[in-house]
């Protein structure tokens, strides 16, 4: 077993581990990054990127079906999943090979291997690295950053067995169309992928335990979705609860229980997509000290220290939001701290999108959380329906919402459904880091036409001076 002293070690090469050893390596760190599977992790493996990758095609089928509405016609489009999978797989392996790059030319070390805490050398930690061929080296290091990740939760009696029952990750590797296919669970992930197989040809039923899909996000904006999903043949069973399922004619049988009333669900394949969970075992935390709480996350400061000095934690591993985002801006703020500057995780906001028909994003307080808060709000809405961009696309579904604190008009949040939420978005999260009011937005020229126009104008429907839509009397 060779010995490797270094000034820090990431465990975990995801997009709160990768980012962390590329800045480390531009502040001149000393770095060794180690990966169990592949750069990337999850979301550039079996997440973010190849769901948006199928999303995106499953979209342009739908469009090529309704491109006779412009004028455009043409033979009926057809789907090839072994192409499209050919084309997704295409797109993770020019990712991945960039991020292995992108760390070596920034100074730090990749290596593959899984890693295990066995103690610690005074003020260092050693870290034991497992390679595929069994070899072990042990590495000390003055700094340790866990960014593990985070996998699906399993429930009982769905266990994924790669035909009838999937996870995320198996559905994403789906080579078929299933004529039916079910999700439990109405949150993003489920519903992101459930909608994906129903633009593809699945009938689609939706199975959550809650009064409601996507509980997350507006109730306004959660209706548009299961509006869209219904109108596209799919059903949703809410306070509902799947108890199990077995085989009947060649399709998973699953029963579901709402209210008194127990229904059988057939479908081809199932998704079982009710969140996910970080990803501790195999690290031998108590070796150095450390422990999770009571969810499995493991707690951390303002600068993503634990407990422990020297060790420090990013990413799905410390908790909510589990976004990819939100761990690559702590993987950055930690490889600043160790470098000796002072960083810290202060940001206001994280925004979030849901890639389902309509897109949902948002950035800051909904109105009905504000509320709680105590805050007396004002609220401006302008939907696409009234925009000239969203009408000349084909895109009219969804609206622009603007929560505003009463007292002084200053942005408390913005939700956006609609055609390219997850791009407009980001303008709302700039807003509200920057401590912004209605009027500076109001007063923002925005370029026509676009749907970015939707964003000033549901601002100044907030404080009366919309112009394309009726304001409200103050």
């Amino acid at each position: 077993m060779a010995t490797l002293e270094t000034t820090a070690l990431v465990i975990g090469a995801g997009t709160g581990g990768y980012p962390c050893a590329i800045r480390l390596g531009q502040l001149g760190v000393p770095t060794i990054l180690v990966e169990k599977a592949k750069p990337g992790g999850v979301c550039l493996n079996v997440g973010c990127i190849p769901s948006k990758a199928l999303i995106s095609a499953s979209k342009t089928l739908v469009k090529g079906r309704h491109a006779a509405d412009m004028g455009i016609t043409f033979g009926e489009p057809s789907v090839d999943m072994g192409k499209m999978q050919a084309w997704k797989r295409g797109i993770i392996k020019k990712l991945t090979t960039g991020v292995a790059g992108l760390v070596k030319a920034n100074g730090a070390t990749y290596r593959e291997g899984t890693a295990r805490f066995v103690g610690r050398d005074g003020a260092r930690t050693k870290v034991e690295i497992t390679g595929a061929d069994g070899t072990k080296d042990l590495v000390i290091a003055e700094h340790v950053v866990i960014a593990t990740g985070s996998l699906p939760i399993e429930i009982p009696g769905f266990a994924p067995d790669g035909r009838y029952v999937v996870d995320s990750t198996g559905a994403l590797d789906l080579d078929r169309i299933p004529e039916s296919f079910a999700v439990i669970g109405g949150g993003y992930i489920g519903l992101e992928l459930g909608q994906t197989f129903q633009r593809l040809g699945s009938k689609l039923t939706v199975i959550e335990g809650l009064d409601r899909i996507l509980t997350a996000v507006d109730a306004d904006m959660a209706k548009l979705v299961a509006r869209q999903i219904e109108k596209d043949g799919g059903t949703i069973l809410t306070g509902a609860r799947a108890e199990g399922w077995r085989e009947k004619d060649g399709k998973a049988a699953v029963s579901v229980r709402v209210g008194n009333e127990v229904k059988e669900v057939l479908a081809d394949v199932v998704l079982v997509a009710v969140g996910r969970r970080p990803i501790t075992e195999g690290l031998d935390l108590a070796a150095v000290g450390l422990s999770t709480d009571a969810k499995g996350f493991i707690p951390v400061d303002a600068q993503k220290r634990t407990k422990v000095p020297g060790i420090y934690a990013v990413g799905d591993v410390v908790g909510q939001p589990m976004l990819a985002h939100k761990a690559s801006h702590e993987g950055e703020v930690v490889a600043e701290v160790i470098a000796g500057k002072k960083a810290v995780d202060d940001a206001r906001v994280i925004p979030a999108v849901v890639f389902t028909e309509p897109e949902i994003a948002s950035a800051g307080l909904g109105e009905d959380e504000a509320k709680a808060q105590g805050l007396d709000v004002r609220v401006g809405k302008f939907p696409f329906a009234a925009s000239g961009r969203a009408m000349a696309i084909g895109e009219t579904n969804g609206f622009v919402k603007v929560v505003l604190d009463a007292k002084d008009d200053r942005v408390l949040g913005i939700h956006i459904a609609g055609p390219e939420a997850s791009d407009l978005i980001s303008e709302a999260a700039l807003a509200i880091e920057m401590g912004a009011f209605a009027e500076d937005i109001a007063l923002t020229v925005h370029p026509h036409p676009t749907l970015g126009e939707a964003v000033m104008e549901a601002a100044k429907h907030a404080i009366g001076e919309a112009i394309h839509v009726q304001n409200r009397r103050r």
